[in-house]
């Protein structure tokens, strides 16, 4: 099961984080809410596999 870990304000920064947390290994989806405007403000949720959820937190907290 796919949990969410950060939501964050705009792809481009749901992006870095997925980047971030995928060279640490983690797995990583990405969810919009919402639509996307033309300038991709849209939030976009963070979701790491349930079982990683605490390590990848830690992770996140670091940055």
């Amino acid at each position: 099961m796919w949990t969410v870990v950060y939501i964050a304000p705009n792809k481009t920064v749901a992006e870095r984080l997925k980047m971030m947390l995928a060279t640490e290994g983690f797995l990583v989806q990405l969810r919009m809410l919402g639509f996307p405007q033309i300038d991709s403000t849209c939030p976009v949720e963070i979701l790491v596999p349930e079982s990683e959820v605490d390590e990848a937190v830690e992770i996140m907290n670091i940055v």
